[in-house]
């Protein structure tokens, strides 16, 4: 299905500064940050080391930008990373990042560095939002002279930080309005026709081409299984366009793209996506299925260690 509708911008041309103002006039903040994110990140500072590495200020607000740091930080040990909210609309993501970090991270202790960074766009988190108010996609944007305030941040901090990432686990989801909002605004924003594509129902995940280890991805895979369903291939055997490279993977080109996953030079690397729209499971289970993937990832990294 194509369509070239959006009600802003003229089909065909690239937006300009009076397109993006107007998009920009049309989101409305939805839900709290500093409720729902901020005091439970800083409620944690019994448990981790909580930084701010920065702060975006914005027309709705300024916004705090908080990592969370093993308190016992050992540098013999391996370290992970792990993100969300990188697409602020993905909530499972930012609720699934501190949901392990509240109640699961402690098993960890003493056995592996952990950096949390639960929410990387609060300002999409609170208007229910893909893009950054200058409608930059945060998930395009990790590279050298990034044009989002969001991206530069967490590339600042891990940059000051000077640690060897072994692991990066980025959390995410694809939902419904990507083929009803988000696309459609993405394709009028660059003056292109817009093509759904075939949502997955269930949990999957995007490797790196360039570092897929499989077994890896299969580790987190197995681990997501005992919470919710993995999504099954099109019948093109591929999963949002793009070809099927095992069960419930599909790989891309993480750095070329800016992706978050692509943010270090960790051989592990992977990006969760859940389907909180599928009949088959709840917000809840959402959640849980992101925290399992944070620990599948986690205990494979540690049984290699053993």
């Amino acid at each position: 299905m194509s369509s070239n509708s959006y009600p802003i911008g003229t089909p065909g041309q690239p937006w300009g500064a009076h397109e993006k103002a107007a998009w920009l006039a049309r989101q409305r903040v939805q839900r709290s940050y500093a409720d729902e994110v901020e005091q439970h990140i800083l409620a944690l500072r019994d448990v981790f080391k909580v930084e701010q590495y920065g702060q975006l200020t914005y027309a709705d607000g300024d916004y705090g930008l908080y990592g969370l740091r093993s308190a016992q930080w050992q540098p013999n040990l391996p370290t992970a990373l792990i993100t969300g909210g990188v697409h602020g609309y993905e909530t499972s993501g930012v609720q699934g990042a501190l949901r392990f970090a509240q109640t699961q991270a402690a098993d960890y202790q003493g056995r592996l560095n952990l950096l949390i960074v639960p929410c990387i766009s609060p300002w999409g988190y609170e208007t229910i939002n893909r893009w950054n108010p200058d409608a930059i996609d945060p998930n395009r944007s990790f590279y050298v002279g990034s044009p989002a305030g969001e991206s530069a941040a967490l590339m600042h901090w891990l940059t000051r930080m000077n640690v060897q990432i072994n692991m990066h686990i980025d959390l995410h989801e694809t939902t419904d309005t990507d083929n009803s909002e988000f696309r459609p605004a993405l394709a009028a924003r660059e003056g292109k026709t817009h093509d759904n594509w075939n949502i997955p129902d269930g949990f999957y995940l995007v490797g790196d081409t360039f570092s897929p280890v499989p077994q890896f991805q299969r580790a987190v895979l197995d681990a997501v299984q005992a919470v919710t369903h993995i999504a099954k291939a099109d019948e093109n055997n591929q999963l949002i366009g793009s070809p099927v490279v095992q069960p419930g993977v599909v790989n891309y080109d993480t750095k070329k793209l800016g992706l978050c996953a692509g943010v270090t030079d960790a051989l592990y690397v992977t990006t969760t996506e859940v389907y909180p729209d599928s009949a088959m499971a709840t917000p809840e289970q959402c959640i849980q299925a992101q925290a399992a993937a944070v620990c599948g990832a986690l205990g494979y990294v540690l049984r290699l260690k053993s």
